[in-house]
């Protein structure tokens, strides 16, 4: 194992965005239990730093490439298309109509069925999303548009995560009542 390789290269996945996620979590255990520090106790505490270290590394990579949104934007880093989210917000205008229109039944929303409705158009609208990053990424190899696209997904998950804090919200009133 070399600590500069790439999150592919480290778990041995091909440099892609579609991914079998089992086989991560599988290839994490696997690497997890290699790198396990207690595994270099005979060895001294300075083999059991670098054990922790290789263990944190590890754990980094897992999180990148066991989340689609992420696993994306890494893609698009190592082929030197930053996503900089912070720095560049600019959408379609399309994408922010249908945030505004989002925002709006959000706030209209008065109970467990409009939401579970909006939800699922979320989910609907999060997996053309993903649909089209695995195909900028894997098929068509434009990181910049697959920047776009991750972007775009970046409100998406934040909406839906909106969208559940209200569902929870309206749960609890219920439960309350």
């Amino acid at each position: 194992m070399n600590l500069q390789s790439n999150d592919f290269e480290l778990f041995g996945l091909a440099l892609q965005f579609e991914q079998d996620r089992a086989a991560i979590d599988d290839r994490w255990k696997d690497l997890q239990r290699e790198a396990h520090p207690d595994r270099f106790a005979a060895q001294g505490a300075a083999a059991q730093r670098v054990a922790m270290q290789w263990s944190v590394r590890i754990n980094e990579a897992y999180r990148r490439l066991k989340d689609p949104l992420r696993r994306a934007a890494y893609l698009c880093e190592l082929h030197a298309a930053p996503v900089n989210a912070e720095d560049n917000t600019a959408m379609p205008a399309a994408f922010l109509m249908q945030q505004m229109e989002w925002r709006e039944a959000l706030d209209e929303a008065r109970d467990a069925v409009e939401l579970d409705r909006l939800a699922g158009e979320v989910r609907s609208a999060r997996h053309d999303a993903l649909q089209e990053c695995a195909r900028l990424l894997d098929t068509e190899h434009d990181y910049a548009a697959a920047v776009r696209q991750v972007r775009a997904l970046m409100f998406i998950e934040r909406f839906a995560g909106d969208v559940e804090a209200k569902m929870d919200r309206i749960d609890a009133a219920e439960q309350g009542q």
